[in-house]
């Protein structure tokens, strides 16, 4: 006789799941932690639920980020990884290779991550963060991920890049095509990630020509010292900084924000403190934020080279294996009061940035940006409000990022005047 379904096992991926995913993840980490699933792209992926599962997994280096170790060829029609980034040839990036590949890419790339260099970019930071507020503040109502969350990690990340001003608004068009692709055809998204290539090429030859302080500069420095990265290699890592890099923090503080105004005696605690000058409870927030509804839902895509075990469960070689941090960083055997937002929380290890060799590089960046979004918009906004019900938000239906399609919020207008910036 056939297995008959479980009537109880949540439904996932539907609109509902994205709104809230939370109470089916508990159920799965309670009764199905390490879980088979058909994804809504055709593909059938293992779903790892529980914190200890998932730091296992995230380290493991049975587990491949190379698509290649796929069982089946999803991964050539677009259904495993970025949509158009194969066409583009922009394949070899951090997110899709494993050592030795990764380990010398990565050390090329984590020099602009240093906390030196991101400290020396934090005025820039929040200079980009008051000339956005500053187009807004006076209205007294706004979409704070259009007009905030979404502009300043574009902006940010470009100068990092050495994307020049005039070209970052033609960066941040195509970078709302990739992230809209929730909504839309996946064809924008491929057409998005092709015109990116091209122009990240044309900038490669132009710096080449007329070298910086600035990343791609760097790249180019390096591959003309013997480190041995091709064109490809470089064209693929600007991509692959540039769309997780801006996302990241753009679900980051649209997330983050979201959950303070939820959280009135929260934000109250974090606005008292950043009143008095204080920064130790707007750096455990910012942690907090990360484990309690963090910018990444599931880790990006592994695939099984050799048969291993998770959580009891048999992984067979070629299956993917898809760690939900979002799960993970809910499990009450690793966090008190799991569904609590308590941004004093100082035990907090979670998995918001990944763990292991492919944990995030520009976690440093991302947590700067994060810091310096809500502490200015607390700051400079101390009434900011919802100017929606909760219920009638919407959210992004992408599989790995986990962000609002909008933030309105109402806030009362800022005398510009009156405060000079």
């Amino acid at each position: 006789m056939p297995v008959q379904p479980d009537p109880a096992r949540p439904s996932l991926f539907t609109w509902e799941f994205a709104a809230d995913p939370y109470p089916a993840y508990a159920w799965l980490r309670e009764h199905e932690p390490v879980h088979r699933t058909t994804l809504p792209s055709g593909v059938e992926a293992w779903l790892v639920t529980r914190y200890a599962d998932a730091r296992q997994a995230l380290a493991d280096s049975r587990l491949s980020k190379n698509p290649v170790h796929h069982s089946t060829h999803a991964h050539r029609t677009g259904r495993v990884g970025i949509p158009g980034e194969r066409q583009a040839n922009l394949m070899t990036h951090l997110l899709n290779i494993d050592p030795p590949d990764h380990t010398r890419l990565r050390r090329l790339v984590s020099k602009a991550f240093t906390p030196r260099r991101v400290a020396a970019f934090e005025p820039r930071v929040q200079q980009l963060t008051d000339r956005l507020i500053d187009g807004f503040a006076a209205r007294g109502s706004a979409d704070l991920i259009h007009e905030f969350a979404f502009p300043l990690p574009i902006y940010a990340i470009c100068d990092l890049l050495g994307v020049p001003a005039e070209d970052q608004d033609d960066f941040r068009d195509w970078a709302g095509m990739m992230i809209r692709h929730g909504g839309g055809q996946r064809g924008g998204v491929g057409r998005a990630v092709k015109r990116m290539r091209s122009y990240l090429a044309e900038l490669i030859h132009r710096k080449r020509a007329d070298l910086g302080d600035d990343l791609i500069s760097g790249l180019i420095r390096a591959s003309d010292h013997g480190e041995h990265l091709t064109e490809n290699e470089a064209a693929a890592m600007a991509f692959i900084l540039l769309f997780a890099g801006f996302e990241t923090t753009v679900n980051l503080i649209g997330n983050g924000t979201y959950a303070l105004l939820r959280n009135p005696g929260q934000r109250e605690l974090l606005q008292d403190s950043i009143a008095r000058g204080e920064t130790g409870l707007l750096e455990t927030g910012i942690e907090e934020l990360l484990r309690y509804d963090g910018p990444v839902e599931l880790a990006t895509w592994r695939f099984a080279t050799s048969p291993l075990t998770i959580g009891g469960v048999e992984i067979p070689v070629g299956d993917p294996v898809l760690v939900v941090l979002a799960a993970a960083d809910r499990d009450p055997a690793r966090f008190a009061d799991e569904n609590t937002l308590d941004l004093a929380r100082t035990d907090n290890p979670h998995l918001g940035f990944g763990h292991g060799i492919h944990y995030c590089i520009g976690a440093p960046l991302a947590r700067l940006e994060g810091r310096a979004a809500l502490a200015t918009l607390l700051t400079r906004l101390p009434d900011l409000q919802l100017a929606e019900s909760p219920e009638n938000l919407r959210w992004r239906g992408g599989l790995i990022m986990r962000g609002l399609r909008e933030l309105p919020v109402e806030f009362t207008p800022e005398n510009l005047q009156e405060n000079p910036l």
